[in-house]
């Protein structure tokens, strides 16, 4: 088998604006000024505390667990008010299906969300069976740990040149690389193209339409067509 794990905010969803309302809400809750959009989008993929601890002054260490509740009570509110709404990126739906659809393949997350959130991301957009194992903030720890990596393939029994991760930022290329699998950068997530080369991205993709004809290169796929004569 094969294992395609895929990172959420930025390669999946965009989630840009809800991630951001959360950090000023953070911030705000504390006292001090949010950061501006750039740099609040920058730590997208670290877990909550990591995040914030990467965002803050030294002098402000000591706030971040306050700042890390404040999000995910905000987070909870908008869940419940049904304004915590964020899309698929163009093709990913296609996408998932096709792969989820092989019998070769098993799909996975790894994700610096907490599960709920992953839960929630399901549930709004009809992929509650999609994943064979989901990896988050709550049972791992945060990118570019390998952990999350480490942990999928065990549960699923897929082995280190089998595995690939697709990603946006450098967090998730660098944690494939400490796993030891291989990776794909996405450009139209949180880091720009020429960082996610430079952590060693083996291939980047401009839209989710490129990523099985990558996939069949990197992990010799046998094609769709293929995989029907067999059967």
């Amino acid at each position: 088998m094969y294992l395609v794990i895929f990172d959420c905010d930025g390669t999946l969803v965009d989630s840009q604006d809800t991630i951001l309302h959360g950090v000023t809400v953070g911030f705000e809750a504390v006292g001090l000024t949010p950061p501006d959009r750039r740099t609040g989008l920058s730590i997208v993929g670290l877990s909550l505390d990591v995040a914030f601890r990467r965002l803050v002054a030294p002098e402000h260490a000591h706030l971040v667990p306050a700042m890390a509740d404040a999000y995910r009570q905000a987070k909870v509110a908008r869940r419940l008010a049904g304004l915590d709404h964020d899309p698929l990126y163009p093709g990913a739906r296609a996408v998932l299906d096709a792969l989820h659809a092989r019998d070769d393949v098993l799909l996975g997350i790894a994700t610096g969300k907490a599960l709920r959130g992953v839960r929630h991301l399901q549930e709004m957009h009809g992929l509650e069976r999609m994943f064979a194992t989901i990896q988050t903030a709550d049972s791992a720890p945060s990118k570019p740990h390998p952990g999350m990596i480490l942990q999928a393939m065990a549960e699923t029994g897929a082995q280190a040149d089998r595995t690939v991760m697709i990603g946006d930022t450098t967090f998730d290329i660098d944690m494939a690389r400490a796993a030891g699998v291989s990776s794909v950068g996405v450009s139209w997530g949180y880091h720009p193209r020429e960082q996610l080369v430079a952590s060693g991205a083996g291939r980047i993709i401009d839209a989710f339409g490129e990523l099985e004809g990558v996939l069949a290169e990197m992990l010799d796929l046998r094609s769709a067509a293929a995989q029907m004569d067999r059967v």
